[in-house]
């Protein structure tokens, strides 16, 4: 990814650890990607019944990852309030998209890249999260 290309052009001063924002823009895109790639595959499996709330927390976590990589990715006008209330969320989503597709991680292998997505997101956000004052 362009990423940490993209943050060195950036003109003013960041309010953010460059590296820290980097890596969580980075593991949202993929997580928001997996989760996508999850609920179709979930889509595609004959007890799709079964699957429904993992759909669901896919396409939730999908959609609170994207969000969130896009408000990381401006930074005019600064809002440390809004940053912060995405990436709290943003964890819980990926904490609940996480454990629900850990249930299923032993018979779809999909689940279970997506559990690790999930995972890594989390971990990256809370990085991020801790750095901010």
């Amino acid at each position: 990814m362009r990423t940490t290309d993209m943050l060195r052009t950036y003109p003013a001063t960041l309010h953010l650890d460059r590296d820290r924002l980097a890596h969580a823009i980075e593991s949202l895109a993929e997580c928001a990607q997996a989760c996508t790639a999850c609920a179709d595959a979930c889509l595609s499996e004959e007890m799709v019944a079964d699957l429904r709330t993992c759909i669901r927390r896919n396409l939730d976590c999908a959609d609170s990852c994207g969000a969130t990589a896009r408000i990381l990715s401006r930074h005019t006008g600064y809002d440390p309030t809004t940053t912060r209330a995405h990436l709290e969320a943003c964890i819980a989503a990926c904490r609940a998209c996480g454990d629900e597709c850990a249930q299923h991680a032993d018979m779809h292998e999909h689940c279970r890249v997506c559990a690790e997505a999930c995972r890594a997101c989390e971990r990256a956000c809370r990085d991020l999260l801790a750095t901010m004052s």
